[in-house]
């Protein structure tokens, strides 16, 4: 399973869904919005808007999302 997470610094859900998938085990690559305006930018593109965390799983986008709509997510793919 290939996971991205854009992500903020402080951003409560952000944290949730990191948090989340640290619990689960699950690995997924991190991508900082508020570190880098190139990977801002990268967000924006891809989701359409500017919130996070956006969250691609195989493809599939969950945009300014939460852990509990990864969940959800995630247990439709087992």
């Amino acid at each position: 399973m290939n996971i991205i997470a854009y992500i903020k610094t402080g951003c409560p859900w952000c944290i949730g869904v990191t948090n989340y998938f640290k619990e689960k085990g699950i690995v997924y690559e991190e991508k900082n919005v508020t570190e880098s305006p190139s990977l801002f930018e990268e967000m924006k593109t891809l989701s359409g808007q500017t919130k996070a965390p956006v969250v691609i799983i195989d493809g599939y986008m969950l945009a300014d999302t939460d852990k509990d709509a990864v969940d959800a997510y995630l247990s439709t793919k087992q």
